[in-house]
């Protein structure tokens, strides 16, 4: 309805009201606050779907992103893994091979023997700044041969 026509019929309604018994008048109310009680009871009542409906979107949309997530880690821990058995692979591919070359080396030198305590060096044996050479006992350039020094077929 237009403006104009609502406000023709509220005018009806409150002389209607203004002149209807008191009885009736009662009853009026009675009516109007359940129709308001009805219509906000609908309201709320489809506000709520509004809201569970929503709900049940979010949970959906979540449930997907949390599935997504879950199978991107699952693959990424797989790849971890997967190197991780590469590389063990390798060392003991490595480890493998160090003992084949330390048992071939131990074959061909059967006779090597450990050393006890009398053939390991002691401090006695170590050098000290007496043993060594000083400035006096290095060669200087007289002492040094030249081309001259060298005896030739003819003599």
């Amino acid at each position: 309805m237009d403006k104009h026509a609502k406000k023709v019929v509220g005018k009806i309604v409150k002389k209607a009201v203004d002149h209807a018994p008191e009885p009736v008048k009662e009853k009026v109310k009675e009516i109007a606050v359940d129709k308001a009680k009805e219509k906000i009871v609908g309201g709320i009542q489809e506000k709520g779907k509004e809201l569970a409906q929503k709900l049940s979107n979010s949970k959906d949309d979540l449930a997907d992103n949390v599935q997504e997530k879950a199978g991107k880690a699952k693959e990424k821990t797989q790849d971890v893994l997967l190197s991780a058995k590469e590389k063990l692979g390798t060392a003991v591919e490595a480890g493998k091979d160090f003992q084949r070359n330390m048992s071939f080396k131990d074959k061909e030198d059967h006779d090597r023997k450990v050393k006890s305590a009398r053939h390991i060096k002691g401090i006695s044996d170590i050098k000290t700044s007496k043993d060594m050479k000083s400035a006096t006992n290095l060669k200087s350039i007289e002492t040094i041969k030249t081309s001259k020094d060298i005896k030739t077929m003819q003599s």
